[in-house]
């Protein structure tokens, strides 16, 4: 049976797919899986070995749709459930299975703050797409393939470095999610360990200002390495320091221990650490009794109400001890 697995984006949603992969191949016989997503993403999944070809969509959606039709798949599994998803099952007419977002039960906890959302992590919702060919959660978490030639970036860091360190993931997609500046500094000054900053090119202001604070102790990894390298880094490291972003759940993957740092997001929203059987340590910090809190499923370029009391009154002492408690 050929199937077609679609999920556009973004990294951390990709990396939640991947048991529905894992699960299909391994317990449904004779399986073929490819799997549709942006082209930005493609690496995350590129050594994959569940997944025997990827397609990527790009600005020619009639080209992509002639290939896709061209392959004759059996099955589509929508991960992602959009108009774009939408068009691809049209233009395919082939029996799908689509997950279910919960958009009316977000818009609920968001805009009224009534809680309808299911006490289920998203991957046991996105495996429900398979579940009528027989497939079962196996327990296994999350995966996570680094090619062969990234696994070692690790060597590139300073000796000090190579023997532990705490990865501290300084950014997120959305400004309500990250960690402010401040908070940052203050758990660089409150902790006496290397540390290693995660984050992407945007990041680099933030990672220079932090890592000035102690440049033997504090290296600033944003915007130097790909996104297979800093998930060869967060596989190396002994903690990981990290808002709601795609760098926890590839911690995840690996089963590292999780100080996970909430903002406008909630971990009820069923996006929180996810390790299947293994029962990977995590720790959710979250500010409690904030009425407007969760103010997006997604996230602001800054908060609604001006104050970002969500981050802005997170205890850096506990942060700190949790750290601690982990290293």
């Amino acid at each position: 049976m050929k199937f077609l697995v679609i999920r556009f984006s973004s990294i951390g949603d990709i990396v939640l797919t991947t048991p529905v992969v894992r699960c299909l191949k391994k317990q449904v016989p004779g399986t073929v899986i490819h799997y549709l997503t942006k082209k930005g993403f493609g690496s995350i999944l590129e050594t994959n070995p569940y997944i025997d070809q990827l397609h990527f969509l790009d600005d020619d959606m009639e080209g992509l749709l002639n290939k896709l039709k061209d392959e004759n798949f059996d099955v589509i599994i929508d991960l992602h459930n959009n108009m774009r998803t939408l068009r691809v099952k049209q233009a395919l007419k082939k029996k799908s299975f689509s997950f279910e977002k919960l958009n009316v039960q977000k818009w609920l906890m968001t805009n009224l703050k009534w809680n309808f959302l299911p006490n289920i992590h998203i991957v046991e919702r996105y495996l429900e797409t398979v579940s009528s060919f027989g497939v079962v959660n196996d327990g296994a978490g999350l995966d996570y393939f680094i090619p062969a030639d990234q696994l070692s970036v690790y060597t590139q860091l300073p000796l000090l470095f190579q023997q532990g360190f705490l990865g501290m993931v300084t950014g997120a997609a959305h400004a309500t999610k990250r960690i402010p500046l401040d908070k940052l500094k203050e758990i660089c000054n409150s902790l006496d360990l290397p540390i290693v900053l995660l984050g992407g090119k945007e990041d680099q202001k933030t990672g220079s200002i932090l890592s000035g604070l102690n440049p033997e102790r504090i290296f600033n990894g944003c915007g130097i390495f790909t996104i297979n390298e800093s998930a060869s880094l967060v596989k190396q490291a002994r903690v990981i320091l990290t808002p709601d972003t795609g760098l926890m759940h590839i911690a995840a993957a690996f089963q590292k221990p999780i100080v996970a740092v909430w903002g406008n997001t909630i971990p009820q929203f069923g996006m929180y650490p996810y390790s299947g059987h293994f029962s990977a340590p995590y720790i959710n910090m979250e500010v409690p009794g904030l009425s407007c809190r969760p103010c997006s499923k997604i996230g602001y370029d800054s908060c609604p109400k001006k104050h970002f009391r969500c981050m802005e009154d997170q205890d850096v002492a506990a942060i700190v001890k949790n750290i601690r408690s982990f290293w």
